[in-house]
């Protein structure tokens, strides 16, 4: 490929991850976990008319700042009900700023080539590309911070020592803050205060945060506190600056983990370029390479923001995500200034066997019902792409061509995002409870079952609202058996039945109705039912009887 190939190639990669990640953003259902509860704390304050302060359920909620969270409310106002490719723009859209920020940041340090292999391996790095689709305030984060990291080293050197950029530095802070919490805010000031120290001009950093830098990011904060003490009071406040911050860093109660958490994750989080990518940094400091203010500079956010977040105890994978792109960018910037070796080849062979790998395995799990869904014809030719090209890799790298080969890895695996995107519809009633809370309801309306919905061992169940309209209740195996609930509807995860033998006898009764891995069990008998109306399987009912 010739230089000018290279670069409308380069001009061109952000569309080309849009189109590949297109599928995942709109035919994808809402996970339970964490996106699900998002949009129902969002309806919460809809209902509410609360901007500030949220309920989950009716119990504060001041795990987050507002700012994420009007998103999603400006999305249900705007369209009348929660679109999953709307508010993935909100991970995308900051994914690709972050791109920019980081090949405009580096644009005279690396070739085209070495431009598009960065470019490359940060859209493809296991967790970003994740953070890129999935519904979180993680990615806005980490370009806030990323953009304010930019300014400052623009005013560090003296170019871009502007009255614009020193406005738009603690704007970017304040709106890191906003968005995540405190991690916006400490990761950004503890690397500038870090890298002013190590280069020994501790003394200037009032340059980048004087008194009109504080004053916009006190003011933003003052007026925010404020905010929320009107409408929730002292104690919401309190919950919001120390039980959410202070206690989760010192004794966490949610995400407690070791000190050397994030010396595991980030060998996977990085993945499949982490072998490249820190073996490059561990060869740079073993041969002790002297390195220049930038790369220092993004050693130092590295290096800081791991010690700290080590520090704290509550702990993610997902909490590194700030790092990522100087991890790629930085071993971008050494592998430029490195002779391609056999450990370089070696940390590309073993993504490229992995590639190869993931169709012949299918073979090993090909009669095991949970790989049912990968018989589906986009499912192997998604697994076809990426066999396809981690044999390409193999080629190029005999070839010696390293950018190349990671361009053929990160294609084969856009590509095969692509196809296997358009299996999710497929897909959807293993990984939401989209598809179970429309059966639920149009289950409801056609056998008159007006007494509500229960649910029994679900995965964070209470934020099935966002569909059905109405909150589920909790309910146990001896209430069900001693008949609470008749004239409702239980909502329950099949295979959990083979550990509990009475409920499965007394499910198998009432003629459950399938629903992916779910069962929708009509509540009661006959007589027990609102206006005596057929349950499953009755005279009036077409629906067939699941053998248990």
């Amino acid at each position: 490929m010739n230089l000018k190939h290279q670069q409308i190639l380069l001009r061109a990669l952000p569309y080309l991850m849009v189109v590949a990640l297109l599928p995942v953003m709109i035919l994808r259902d809402f996970t339970p976990s964490n996106e699900l509860r998002y949009l129902s704390i969002a309806d919460e304050a809809l209902r509410n008319g609360n901007l500030f302060t949220f309920t989950n359920q009716g119990v504060p909620y001041a795990d987050k700042p507002p700012l994420y969270l009007w998103i999603v409310m400006c999305g249900k106002l705007l369209f009348g009900s929660h679109q999953m490719g709307f508010l993935a723009l909100f991970s995308l859209l900051p994914a690709l700023g972050i791109l920019r920020i980081m090949e405009r940041w580096t644009a005279a340090r690396l070739s085209t080539a070495q431009h598009l292999s960065a470019a490359a391996m940060l859209m493809t790095s296991g967790l970003f590309l994740g953070l890129a689709v999935v519904l979180r305030m993680d990615m806005l984060m980490c370009f806030f911070i990323t953009l304010s990291l930019y300014l400052f080293w623009r005013i560090y050197t003296g170019e871009g020592d502007t009255p614009r950029n020193r406005t738009w530095l603690p704007v970017c802070v304040f709106l890191a803050l906003f968005t995540k919490g405190p991690v916006g805010l400490l990761v950004p000031l503890v690397s500038m205060v870090v890298f002013l120290a190590w280069k020994r001009r501790l003394g200037h950093f009032a340059r980048f945060w004087g008194a009109r830098a504080w004053a916009i990011l006190l003011g933003g904060c003052l007026v925010w506190f404020a905010a929320v003490w009107i409408e929730g009071g002292t104690e919401y406040l309190n919950n919001l600056l120390f039980h959410q911050t202070l206690d989760r860093a010192v004794d966490a109660f949610h995400h407690k983990e070791p000190i050397w958490y994030y010396a595991v994750t980030m060998w996977y989080s990085l993945a499949p370029w982490s072998l490249l990518v820190i073996g490059a940094l561990i060869a740079a400091l073993v041969r002790r390479m002297p390195l220049d203010d930038l790369e220092q500079f993004f050693l130092t956010v590295i290096g800081s923001t791991l010690v700290m977040l080590s520090a704290f105890s509550s702990k993610l994978a997902v909490y590194l995500a700030p790092t990522f792109p100087f991890f790629i960018y930085l071993g971008a910037l050494l592998l430029a200034r490195m002779r391609t070796n056999n450990w370089m080849r070696l940390a590309l062979l073993i993504p490229a066997l992995v590639w190869i790998g993931l169709l012949p395995a299918l073979l090993l799990v090909w009669n095991r019902p949970e790989a049912a869904l990968l018989h589906d014809a986009r499912a192997l030719t998604a697994l076809g792409i990426l066999c396809f090209t981690g044999l390409m890799a193999l080629w190029l790298l005999r070839r010696r061509t390293l950018h190349a080969s990671i361009g053929s890895l990160a294609a084969g695996l856009m590509a095969a995002l692509f196809v296997g995107g358009l299996l999710l519809p497929k897909a959807n009633p293993q990984l939401g409870y989209g598809p179970l809370c429309r059966e639920a309801r149009e289950t409801a309306e056609r056998l008159g079952y007006g007494g509500g919905y229960y649910v029994w061992e679900m995965h964070r169940p209470e934020a099935m609202d966002v569909y059905l309209d109405e909150d589920v209740q909790e309910i146990a195996t001896d209430e069900i058996l001693a008949g609470r609930g008749a004239g409702g509807l239980l909502l329950l995860p099949a295979q959990k039945l083979t550990h509990d033998p009475q409920l499965q006898q007394y499910v198998a009764t009432q003629n459950p109705v399938a629903s992916g891995p779910y069962l929708i069990v009509p509540l009661g008998s006959r007589d027990s039912a609102p206006g005596g109306v057929p349950t499953a399987n009755e005279p009036g009912s077409d629906d067939t009887a699941l053998p248990l």
